[in-house]
């Protein structure tokens, strides 16, 4: 019988990866499923992208790349960081990877055995299993309804020991939408000063913002040499299956961060990279065409949900989800799946995104409008019989 490490064995599967999955499933059945669960654009990938792609192909730009990306991919990350985000990063401060891989690597990087690192929760739900498998402890901080979803500095310094080691946060947020303003970055990037601890921001969402601004915590003063910034292609570019994105960091802890991928995937695809320079500097025409429906998909989720009686709603702000309590007596995990197999439509339960996202269900407008205004209608038929 084989064993298992106990790190693996002490954390669960990816519940949006498994949602996922089945939705392909019962699609493959022939069901009919209306998917409003799923983190994906479902816009195409801009053309102009595709055809960088197919050129690199054609040129047969298909070897390694250097570990960290190629020059001119790593070049046009840095324009991007100085010029969008006031991030002082030079090409050397730039790794090229996987986004979700990115947050994996930093943490092998930074956490020992018996280091802490402060999550958000609700937050998205891999942050917790991969300071697991680093050998930390994860430590979340509520940052519920009443918070907006953002943790406050007095709740994430109530959280600081002696172990902890780096602070993880997420603007515009999953699963809430919600975006950290300027104030609420500042009081958390002292705190990290104060307790010399290291600030992750993952800023995935940073383009798809609706109101407000979105600050990067590695323009702040003091805060670039304490900070690893974590962005990608997947949901700016709708690029989700070209597993594309990149860190930037000061070069102590790049140097470190880089040993991480030389051992596992070496380098990102190649045909890939020159594909994401296509895509930084090429038209941003798609980008506000997307940002602008989403926008329009926001509003009408917001008003179909407020029809449904028993469900508030956070108004988000960024990214395209909203996160709604509802004060039904049932778990998140069995309401999803009742509202899947009774009106067929998937959502996600918020139980997902840790303990104080219990009692709320994550709900995906990256879908057409007619699918969002039939599975809600479907939704509300299922929440008239609760």
């Amino acid at each position: 019988m084989a064993r298992f490490a106990k790190r693996v064995l002490s954390i669960e599967p990816s519940a949006t990866v498994r949602i996922s999955d089945l939705i392909t499933d019962l699609k493959a059945r022939g069901e009919k499923i209306l998917s409003l669960a799923i983190g994906e654009p479902d816009f195409p990938t801009p053309a102009h992208i595709i055809d960088a792609a197919k050129k690199a192909l054609d040129d047969g730009f298909t070897k390694y790349t250097p570990a960290p990306g190629i020059r001119e991919l790593r070049e046009a990350i840095a324009e991007k960081s100085q010029k969008d985000n006031r991030i002082p990063a030079k090409p050397e401060n730039v790794l090229v990877a996987p986004t979700k891989h990115t947050l994996f690597m930093t943490c092998m990087a930074l956490l020992d055995s018996g280091d802490e690192a402060i999550i958000p929760d609700p937050g998205w739900v891999s942050y917790a299993p991969m300071v697991t498998l680093a050998g930390a402890r994860p430590v979340p901080v509520r940052a519920a309804d009443m918070e907006g979803f953002v943790p406050s500095a007095d709740a994430v310094s109530e959280a600081i020991t002696p172990r902890t080691r780096l602070l993880m946060i997420n603007s515009p947020s999953n699963p809430a939408g919600s975006v950290y303003s300027r104030d609420a970055i500042k009081a958390l990037a002292d705190l990290v000063k104060d307790h010399d601890l290291i600030l992750v921001s993952d800023e995935i969402y940073e383009k798809i913002l609706y109101e407000g601004e979105h600050v990067s915590p590695a323009s702040l003063d003091g805060m670039f040499d304490r900070t690893v910034t974590v962005h990608g292609f997947s949901k700016t570019y709708s690029m989700t299956g070209w597993r594309l994105g990149w860190l930037v960091a000061p070069s102590p802890l790049f140097k470190e961060i880089s040993k991480v991928q030389e051992h596992t995937i070496t380098c990102a695809t190649a045909f890939a990279q020159k594909a994401g320079v296509a895509a930084l500097r090429g038209p941003t025409t798609p980008l506000q065409a997307m940002v602008k429906e989403f926008r329009a998909r926001r509003d009408l989720v917001l008003k179909e949900l407020a029809t449904i009686e028993g469900l508030s709603t956070h108004r988000p702000t960024g990214a395209f989800y909203v996160f709604p309590r509802y004060d039904a007596e049932i778990d998140s995990a069995t309401l999803s799946e009742r509202i899947l197999k009774e009106a067929s439509v998937a959502v996600t339960p918020g139980s997902a995104f840790g303990e104080a996202g219990e009692g709320h269900l994550r709900i995906s407008y990256a879908a057409s409008r007619e699918t969002i205004a039939e599975g809600l209608h479907r939704i509300r038929e299922v929440f008239a019989r609760i």
